[in-house]
């Protein structure tokens, strides 16, 4: 009977810390390949089009969502869809515009002035060069208009007539 009262709680107690860890999932937040024929920007809904200038975020979930372009994904991060995503709990990745390689997006410098698929003209690099950004200065350059979008709208009006 002794024996009962020590085991009977020391089965309950393993079966819990067993229980517990079966539901813990080890969800893989890495880069994903793109396939161009189904993948698509989240917030433009533009197919991706271009490599060198696609970004990604992953939730703990292993969800994905795509974009086309950091602009596209700096305002993104700025709508309610962000959080319900996950929010600061997601990895974003954008592609290293000379080597298609990804690289984690406030890890990455940024450049402007090409020609990017939405038209905010930053492309990523991982090595830091004289006329680079930081991530913080590239997001505040973005939400205050410091980009090519006007350009690049006023051109795509252009080819419809």
């Amino acid at each position: 009977m002794k024996i009962l009262k020590i085991i009977i709680p020391v089965l309950i107690a393993v079966i819990l810390l067993l229980a517990s860890n079966a539901c813990k999932r080890n969800v893989d937040q890495s880069p994903r390949e793109i396939h161009f024929d189904r993948d698509i920007c989240v917030l433009c809904l533009m197919g991706l089009a271009d490599p060198k200038y696609s970004a990604q975020s992953i939730n703990t979930r292993g969800d994905i969502v795509w974009f086309d372009d950091l602009g596209c994904l700096i305002f993104f991060m700025e709508s309610p869809d962000w959080e319900r995503f996950g929010g600061e709990t997601a990895v974003s990745y954008i592609a290293d515009s000379e080597t298609g390689e990804w690289l984690k997006v406030e890890e990455a410098w940024y450049t402007y002035g090409k020609q990017t698929p939405m038209g905010y003209g930053y492309s990523a690099v991982k090595q830091k060069v004289d006329t680079a950004f930081d991530y913080p200065t590239t997001v505040k350059r973005i939400k205050e208009g410091v980009t090519m979008r006007e350009e690049f709208l006023k051109n795509k009006k252009m080819l419809h007539h």
